[in-house]
């Protein structure tokens, strides 16, 4: 950033000096960057203000919104669509009488065109701190100190301005960072994503003719389109960068969609809304996509038309994958995001930070797990990047960076780089810390693991605890059922007795039969442990002979459960085919690496400790119809865990003696 656009970032916030005292801090932003919006766009419409007056004036009055927007625009002479119809401008208000500047104001804003003015009135809300501003006479202070910025495009260009906009959002994000991780992005996380998806493509971004669009589904504050914009042209900047986004929450959307005026985009490419719900953008397709989605953050709430277009639409909508449980909702945008990838030569390119959750939570068969899969089978998965913790305002876990591409170099394919980037060569601490973020990625830090990830380190020599690289079959497991035979001894015993009185069937007879029960079944069963269940059901059928009546099987079960209980010397129980029956209690699950035959793995893994197991066959996948559930996971730990041994007992030993003494020494000095 150069000097000039530093001291015009400052000047613009020393005006927050006037505002102390009547707003709080995190209130300084809601005033502060309005009023660049809107005196920039008033340097920028100021020039055609009497034509545009004169061309509206001459319109029929039952000409349509569209054809008079049409015309209007037209005249400022702008590749983007706005307009003001107010006689005013920052020169003329501030001729006009200071008791005024707050009517007049209003009058400014709301004859913006409707693009416009729906920042301004319906996501900033302006009009309540102009009000709160004038009730506290400070309106006319305010607006002439703004009137002493020159935001004309002559003198500062569309990529100046946007500089000028990220350190005023910056500023703001900061003194608000009790919020600020839920629509900002630290800046050097969002330049780190963006160097990893334009490390490999510097080639084919430069030349003329050049167009990229980009795309952010969380856009927040813009922050990460616009660094991406920069970084762009900073290696070519005859390129053509399009930028595009969805916000859900006004302010940031309205601070994103401002971003966009002043810096020359097409604000109507920023849409308002909820992107998992309403997609304001379903038939586009991207080059480039980045985003920092909410962590944790549970969609309940809107998960009807979700599940809806998941079951009617399936792999042809955007959730076919499967879904993620309901209290975490970052994989559904990462599915949106892929639903957004160009079928073309060229491709796309996904940048997504995320916390741990995506790469592990759940099992073979559930929703994040079938969504792995589908990532990892189809090989769209190129990298993940473990970054340090405490970066974040509003968090200190762990995050990870997500790189996803549908055209993958030869050497990539079918292969996924794992780049452990969380350890102290990569951060440096912070000089004060700003909510939950102590720490700070250093610019050279970025370069290093974006060239780590450029070419592809795999374990050589000084990185052997950085980067690795694997296959994605790797991530893969089948669940497989192990079983184990159920074995039973039956006993009648007073505790057996008491617990089948319990059960709803025995209580279904009536008093008589109960009795009578109670009393045939020490006789006749008493006395001695059956080992074989199937002597035993023989011997029961002679209770039932004696009572007269039918014991039923809901009852016969209940007798089985109350008066048995396991044994390893018993017979093994078998079903009417002769074959054994599973015990539940004693079920297993195996993970099984993919690459293996699950066959060799039981004969290796289970039979030499459990002779007497078998695996259930009829427990398949859905999908492939094998053995066994397919699953995927990523477990960082497991790939870079470094061993650290205790520390020996006698080092122990001797700091806490030393400490001993130490202590002894201080109660002496307060005794005496």
């Amino acid at each position: 950033m150069s000097t000039d656009i530093k001291s015009l970032g400052s000047f613009a916030w020393s005006i927050a000096e006037l505002l102390r005292g009547d707003f709080k801090q995190s209130e300084y932003g809601k005033v502060i960057l309005p009023f660049v919006v809107l005196r920039r766009l008033d340097c920028i419409l100021e020039a055609t203000k009497s034509t545009v007056l004169d061309m509206a004036n001459s319109l029929p009055d039952d000409i349509d919104d569209e054809a008079r927007d049409a015309l209007l625009f037209g005249v400022t002479g702008r590749d983007i669509g706005l307009y003001n119809l107010s006689r005013f401008t920052f020169a003329s208000l501030k001729g006009q009488d200071a008791k005024d500047i707050h009517k007049n104001l209003v009058d400014y804003i709301t004859k913006f065109s409707g693009n416009v003015r729906d920042i301004f009135l319906d996501k900033f809300l302006f009009t309540d701190q102009l009000k709160r501003l004038n009730d506290a006479g400070l309106l006319y202070q305010v607006f002439d100190r703004f009137t002493q910025i020159d935001l004309h495009p002559d003198a500062i260009s569309n990529l100046e301005m946007g500089y000028l906009f990220e350190d005023l959002i910056r500023r703001f994000s900061e003194i608000s960072n009790e919020t600020a991780g839920e629509h900002y992005t630290p800046r050097e996380v969002i330049r780190l994503i963006v160097s990893l998806l334009l490390v490999n493509d510097k080639d084919a971004l430069t030349g003329a003719g050049v167009i990229r669009q980009v795309y952010d589904p969380a856009a927040g504050t813009g922050g990460m389109l616009s660094i991406a914009e920069m970084e762009m042209k900073a290696l070519n900047d005859r390129v053509r960068v399009e930028l595009f986004g969805q916000e859900l929450n006004p302010e940031s959307f309205a601070i994103c969609k401002s971003d966009m005026l002043v810096t020359g985009h097409n604000p109507e490419n920023i849409a308002f809304g909820n992107t998992l719900t309403q997609d304001a953008h379903a038939k586009k397709r991207f080059h480039y996509m980045l985003s920092n989605p909410p962590y944790g953050v549970d969609w309940k709430k809107y998960a009807d038309p979700i599940k809806e277009e998941a079951e009617t639409q399936g792999k042809n909508g955007r959730f076919g994958a499967g879904l993620p449980r309901i209290s975490d909702g970052q994989l559904l945008f990462l599915q949106h995001m892929i639903s957004k990838m160009r079928n073309d030569e060229q491709g796309s390119r996904i940048g997504i930070v995320m916390n741990g959750s995506p790469l592990f939570t759940g099992g073979a068969g559930s929703g994040e797990s079938e969504i792995r899969r589908w990532m990892l089978e189809n090989d769209w998965v190129e990298a993940i990047i473990a970054l340090p913790t405490d970066l974040f305002y509003n968090t200190g876990i762990q995050t990870y960076v997500w790189l996803l591409t549908n055209r993958k170099d030869s050497a990539r394919r079918g292969k996924v780089q794992l780049i452990d980037a969380s350890g102290e060569r990569f951060w440096k601490s912070m000089r004060k810390s700003l909510g939950s973020k102590r720490r700070e990625i250093p610019p050279e830090a970025c370069d290093e693991i974006a060239r780590i990830y450029h070419d592809m380190l795999n374990g050589n020599e000084g990185w052997e605890d950085v980067s690795k690289i694997f296959a994605t079959t790797d991530f893969g497991y089948r669940e497989i059922r192990v079983e184990r035979p159920l074995k039973l001894r039956f006993r009648v015993t007073p505790e057996g007795l008491d617990a089948l009185s319990e059960t709803r069937p025995f209580q279904n007879l009536d008093a008589e039969k109960q009795s009578l029960l109670m009393e045939l079944l020490p006789d006749v069963l008493g006395g001695s442990d059956y080992m074989d269940r199937a002597r035993f059901e023989k011997d029961l059928k002679k209770v039932q002979k004696f009572a007269g009546f039918n014991l039923g099987a809901p009852l016969t079960k209940a007798i089985l459960s109350a008066l048995s209980e396991r044994d390893e010397a018993a017979q093994v129980c078998t079903d009417k085919n002769g074959n054994p029956e599973p015990d539940t209690d004693l079920r297993d699950h195996e993970l099984v690496p993919l690459n293996e035959d699950w066959r060799a793995y039981v004969q290796r893994e289970v039979l030499p400790f459990v002779p007497d197991a078998w695996v259930d066959e009829t427990y398949t996948d859905a999908h492939d119809g094998g053995v066994g559930r397919v699953g995927y996971e990523i477990n960082f730990n497991r790939y870079f865990y470094k061993y650290v041994p205790p520390r020996p007992l006698e080092e122990i030993d001797a700091e806490l003696k030393s400490l001993e003494a130490e202590i002894a020494g201080l109660l002496r000095e307060v005794v005496e």
